[in-house]
């Protein structure tokens, strides 16, 4: 009887473990209105545990790619549907005791499975979720969310994006950005990454000079069967060559979507491989800007 008694205690606690841990990866779902106010945008919100992380804690605006924040085969549209990697960043941030919060500009615009690869070139995709023109001024509507939110240090949030979203960040922290008039610093975001975004739309919109008005980390694979990783190259050299805070790194061999966790992407040694250093480079180029910039 005790042994039973025993084993069922065990199992009760378990559960209550496992119920609490699938509670703390499932982020909050927040909402907020566009800048034009004709959408009501969704958040994911992914809060650093109080108690290791007292806030307020700095803050990341993260923006999805084509295919959206959802798993590719979910008829539920959710916080507890997600898409794989979606998850991992969030949590990622989360435990390193940042504030994650993924915008949504598909969903609330009736695209909740995003689009096919290949989709964006003659203009295939509705003008409505251009990663240039529109998805910058959601990126700066999440900026005003977090900047209403307790728990967060409102002049430390930096921004992250991931293919059609890295070419939105990069349009984003362009100095003429479309989404914010004269972006400083200290108006907009501290710092951004730009994970192998499409880069010609950039060049196209901004110019052959590309400048962003805080520092830049673009990374990408040789190997990207999706965007051009000579023109992210070339984007890098004309902003670095003209001053700009422009920070490139390449990854030889690796593809589109590297560090999407599945066995596509992950039987691949050098996704593997740039994987595990675009945490380690993105966790300590934020951790780098948490300081405000020196005065000249």
């Amino acid at each position: 009887m005790r042994t039973f008694q025993t084993i069922k205690t065990v199992l009760l606690a378990a559960l209550i473990v496992g119920i609490s841990s699938a509670r703390a990866e499932t982020p909050e779902t927040v909402s907020f209105d566009s800048a034009d106010g004709k959408v009501k945008l969704t958040g994911y919100l992914y809060l650093p545990d109080a108690k290791t992380w007292p806030a307020p804690r700095p803050a990341i605006v993260m923006l999805h790619g084509r295919s959206g924040v959802f798993s590719n085969t979910t008829k539920r549209f959710d916080a507890t549907t997600l898409a794989a990697r979606t998850l991992m960043w969030g949590k990622f941030w989360a435990e390193r005791g940042y504030v994650g919060l993924y915008v949504d500009t598909f969903g609330p615009r009736g695209y909740h499975k995003g689009f096919e690869a290949g989709t964006n070139k003659a203009g295939g995709r509705p003008p409505e979720v251009n990663e240039i023109t529109v998805r910058p001024h959601d990126a700066y509507m999440g900026l005003k969310y977090l900047r209403s939110r307790a728990e967060v240090q409102k002049d430390r949030v930096f921004l992250q994006g991931w293919s059609n979203g890295g070419s939105a960040a990069l349009s984003t922290m362009a100095e003429k950005t479309v989404g914010m008039d004269k972006p400083t610093i200290e108006t907009g975001f501290r710092a951004a990454i730009a994970v192998y975004p499409a880069c010609t739309p950039v060049t196209k919109y901004y110019g052959q000079v590309y400048r962003p008005y805080a520092p830049l980390l673009l990374l990408i694979g040789t190997e990207d069967e999706e965007v051009s990783y000579a023109n992210c190259e070339k984007l890098a050299d004309a902003s670095k060559n003209a001053g700009a805070p422009v920070e490139f790194v390449s990854y030889p061999g690796a593809q589109h979507s590297y560090d999407t966790p599945n066995p596509k992407r992950t039987g691949i040694a050098a996704n593997v491989a740039a994987t595990d250093d675009t945490k380690l480079r993105a966790e300590s180029f934020f951790k780098a800007h948490l300081a405000p910039p020196r005065k000249k």
